[in-house]
């Protein structure tokens, strides 16, 4: 089972996200186990206060290390796993994508730090922490919906989690392309026709559309991501075809 630790000064935000859906059958399967702990429970002073003054000046207010600090060392105690992997909710940090979710869904333990205010002690990035994820270049006003994102592409990952092992396996990104396009009866709604492919029963020809619509609309709409891919020859034909067939 995965042990999943959040820290946060607003735990009351995850209840919703956490009691529905995948996730909460993710809990309800024991493939998951979630615990969200407000780090001001950690602040060793009379207020509980876990911010301060930047040293040097300027607007806005630093976390404090201590409370931090000590929170991921007591859940590290408690989780008693091989391994755990404290990730930093940051601008700053590592532009996050769907192998970063394949990655961090082999782990057994994996604590979340989402601040607030103007940023981190500089402390906590630079000794506790093994990952930094930016889930995009922009900026929120606290880490907590950036968690909630990578937690939920982690979660229905993990085996068991999904009703077909397979979904996942093709969705847009896991295959490095673009997932294609997807269609449901009935096979003519309003004189829009669901191409005849798909209703062929011919799996092999169906296969092949799918891998090819999958390619043409990464052409279309993420190039980039055909520039990072080593292509199959089929895939190269396939391309070749498309090109020709859109000019």
């Amino acid at each position: 089972m995965m042990k999943i630790d959040v820290l946060t000064l607003f735990p009351e935000m995850f209840s919703g996200v956490f009691g529905h859906s995948i996730l909460h059958k993710a809990a309800e399967k024991s493939a998951v186990q979630y615990n969200v702990v407000n780090f001001r429970d950690y602040a060793d002073n009379k207020h509980q206060s876990v911010d301060d003054y930047p040293y040097g000046g300027g607007a806005g207010m630093v976390l404090k290390p201590q409370p931090i600090f000590d929170a991921v060392e007591d859940l590290t105690k408690q989780a008693e796993a091989a391994n755990t992997r404290v990730i930093l909710l940051c601008p700053q940090g590592e532009r996050y994508n769907q192998r970063k979710a394949e990655e961090l869904s082999k782990e057994e333990h994996l604590i979340f730090i989402c601040g607030h205010y103007e940023g981190y002690d500089e402390r906590i990035r630079g000794h506790i922490i093994t990952d930094e994820i930016s889930i995009g270049d922009y900026v929120l006003t606290g880490g907590e919906l950036g968690a909630m994102v990578v937690i939920d592409s982690v979660v229905r990952l993990l085996p068991e989690v999904l009703g077909n092992e397979e979904s996942h396996m093709k969705d847009s990104f896991s295959t490095g392309l673009l997932e294609h396009p997807h269609y449901t009866r009935p096979a003519d709604f309003r004189g829009l026709k669901v191409p005849e492919v798909l209703l062929s029963g011919n799996h092999k020809l169906i296969e092949e559309w799918r891998n090819k619509e999958s390619l043409r609309r990464t052409l279309a709409r993420r190039p980039d991501l055909l520039e990072k891919m080593e292509l199959t020859k089929d895939q190269e034909k396939w391309l070749y075809e498309i090109k020709k067939e859109d000019k």
